[in-house]
């Protein structure tokens, strides 16, 4: 069996904190194939999550969590083993930051890791419609070796409630991270 992964996420103040939601609660299935998460957020994904799902459960998580401005985190060294960075959901004012290089607090200083590195980085994005700037960020990121992950759920696994809805998007970042997770596939049985 290959060794268990550290995976680091950022969750901005992007609409969509069920998608965050999700992934923390699929990451703790996943502990027989993860190491350590680690997680930061933005003050306004707090809010978000607070505002969109009624309470603060993210700080029940038994995640590792960083500050904002927490540079000793280790993720924000190329020289950590941290192999991946999934931002969920990430604002396209996070993304422009990316995609432009400032690395201003841990979020973009983690991204800009992973990418130097050529480690995965994985950007569940969440606005629409995009605007012409957007797009071209995406694709900056792109050909930096981020990969670009929008948050748009898919239907055939016919979910029955949004967080069944989100997880056919975190399972896919999940899967893009390296994780062996249950998901539908297409026309596929096991």
């Amino acid at each position: 069996m290959p060794s268990k992964l550290n995976i680091s996420v950022a969750v901005t103040g992007a609409s969509g904190a069920v998608y965050a939601k999700v992934l923390f609660d699929t990451l703790l299935a996943c502990k027989s194939q993860v190491k350590n998460v680690a997680v930061v957020m933005s003050d306004n994904a707090k809010e978000v999550w607070e505002f969109e799902l009624g309470n603060k459960n993210y700080k029940k998580y038994p995640f590792t969590f960083f500050g904002k401005s927490d540079f000793n985190a280790p993720f924000a060294s190329g020289s950590s083993s941290y192999s991946a960075l999934i931002v969920c959901p990430c604002s396209m004012g996070t993304l422009g930051r990316i995609a432009t290089g400032v690395s201003n607090d841990l979020i973009t200083r983690a991204a800009d890791v992973m990418l130097k590195e050529r480690r995965k980085l994985i950007l569940l994005t969440r606005d629409t419609p995009l605007n012409y700037i957007h797009i071209k960020n995406m694709e900056t990121v792109t050909l930096a070796g981020g990969i670009i992950c929008p948050a748009s759920p898919s239907f055939y696994s016919k979910p029955k409630n949004f967080e069944e809805l989100a997880k056919t998007v975190t399972n896919r970042a999940l899967s893009l991270a390296g994780l062996e997770v249950k998901a539908f596939k297409w026309n596929e049985r096991d």
